[in-house]
């Protein structure tokens, strides 16, 4: 039996409207350890976006380094794999490589290839010991594919160039892994991708490789591979309804309208080269998300509302983040000031002001009406009025009107 963790889309170093999410990181991160030692994990796999940024701050650095201290002297046996993802320097991560993985921690940020352009497949493949320090899986640590990683030549034309060229990787590994593989050892893939029927999280994940018109098939993965261990999406979710390739989500809310997800890590067992059991932990919330009112509403009630808030006092890392939408006719000068002004001394940090404005009856009709039936000037008359209550400049039509003609002249050419 080998029992292995599945995370990802830590985000370490990430910041939500200007606040630092150190605190939220450091209680995951300890919960996971602990989380490691009760379930006397073989393996902790971490499927990309292990920083929120290329560039990531040094205290993320410390955090993630301190935390693979911590799980090696409480678990010595623990194997753990961590892939880069989109947000990822892929030459950061590979830079400590060759050190940690003295310790059993493997850090894949890029795939590479030899002078003839070959991919190299044994750095992605890695093996996977039980509590006996036997090999009883292998891991076919993908990152996070970029367009150049690609190879797209000799290609069908009538074919996605780019789900085929991820694709070719994933059976090339494969196939190196297979060939490793004894008949009773579990083959288990990794991957940052976006998966064709992915629910994305509004405002969070960045369209990769193309956008959703490039979103890759669940046969990418052949029935071979035991359990597929995604990252990307943070919203924790199956892929095509199968139980073996699965998102693990986030472990924390990385944008407001994630704050009723379920943030969780995935316990996988497996027997044998067999998918056995995929169960859930959820991760505890450290800091609450508060949307106040729950729905737009007008200032004056909201104000009163922000005026009934009584939270705990917490300290200031632990207090929640406040969204308050605003129902508005116009613009309203100095709104963030009047709902600071009322949520002054309170436990609690404003993090957005959402503005919400009443549609006109001139604006229903207009969203009734199908594009292709709209004049494009109409379109620029209808944004301009909801964002500046006004009608656009005559300089600005006749730019406007310009660029039109120029764009109608290239498309006869």
């Amino acid at each position: 039996m080998l029992k292995i963790i599945h995370t990802s889309d830590w985000h370490l170093g990430h910041q939500l409207h200007g606040y630092d999410r150190q605190y939220e990181h450091q209680v995951f991160l300890d919960w996971l350890k602990q989380c490691l030692i009760n379930e006397q994990a073989d393996a902790l796999l971490v499927a990309g976006d292990v920083f929120d940024s290329a560039n990531p701050p040094a205290s993320a650095w410390r955090m993630l380094y301190r935390f693979l201290a911590d799980v090696a002297k409480a678990l010595p046996h623990l194997n753990v794999v961590i892939t880069g993802g989109n947000h990822d320097s892929p030459s950061k991560l590979d830079a400590p490589h060759e050190l940690l993985k003295a310790f059993d921690l493997h850090l894949i940020g890029a795939i590479a290839r030899d002078n003839h352009g070959d991919l190299d497949t044994e750095r992605m493949r890695v093996p996977i010991t039980d509590s006996t320090g036997d090999v009883a899986a292998w891991v076919l640590a993908v990152p996070f594919l970029r367009s150049g990683d690609l190879r797209t030549e000799g290609l069908d034309e009538k074919d996605d160039r780019l789900i085929e060229g991820v694709r070719s990787i994933y059976q090339q590994t494969e196939q190196a892994g297979r060939e490793n593989a004894r008949a009773e050892q579990a083959l288990i893939a990794m991957g940052h991708v976006y998966m064709a029927s992915g629910e994305l999280s509004e405002m969070s994940e960045r369209r990769i490789l193309g956008g959703n018109q490039h979103a890759l098939p669940a046969d990418i993965f052949s029935e071979d591979i035991a359990y597929v261990a995604l990252g990307h999406l943070h919203l924790a979710q199956k892929v095509a309804k199968q139980t073996r390739i699965r998102y693990s989500g986030s472990p924390i809310p990385l944008s407001l309208s994630e704050r009723y997800y379920r943030h969780q890590v995935l316990v996988v067992t497996l027997e044998g080269n067999q998918l056995h059991n995929v169960a859930s932990h959820l991760v505890p919330r450290a800091v609450d998300l508060w949307r106040v009112p729950e729905k737009p509403e007008p200032l004056d009630t909201v104000l009163a509302t922000l005026a009934e808030l009584a939270p705990e006092p917490l300290p200031l890392a632990q207090q929640p983040l406040l969204d308050v939408p605003v129902l508005l006719d116009k613009p309203q000068p100095m709104l963030r000031e009047k709902v600071l002004a009322v949520l002054e001394d309170k436990p609690v940090r404003l993090a957005k002001i959402s503005p919400y404005y009443r549609e006109k009856p001139q604006d229903v009709g207009f969203r009734q009406q199908r594009l292709s039936d709209v004049e494009p000037f109409q379109v620029l008359r209808h944004g301009w009025q909801q964002k500046y209550q006004g009608e656009p400049d005559t300089a600005l039509s006749a730019t406007f009107s310009q660029l039109l003609e120029q764009l109608e002249q290239d498309e006869d050419e």
